[in-house]
């Protein structure tokens, strides 16, 4: 019941991570601080759609 989900960084809008998650354990979205290459910082990522 795993599924794949894309974490995408708020500020620039870049795909970083590729992750998994159960979705019947934790229904709403994922978001966590997570190193981006692009901004060259930690910054939050979401859970994209």
């Amino acid at each position: 019941m795993r599924d794949n989900i894309i974490l995408k960084c708020t500020v620039c809008g870049e795909e970083n991570y590729i992750t998994t998650k159960n979705k019947k354990e934790h229904p709403d979205k994922l978001q966590t601080k997570k190193y981006c290459k692009k901004c060259r910082k930690a910054t939050l990522h979401k859970e994209k759609k």
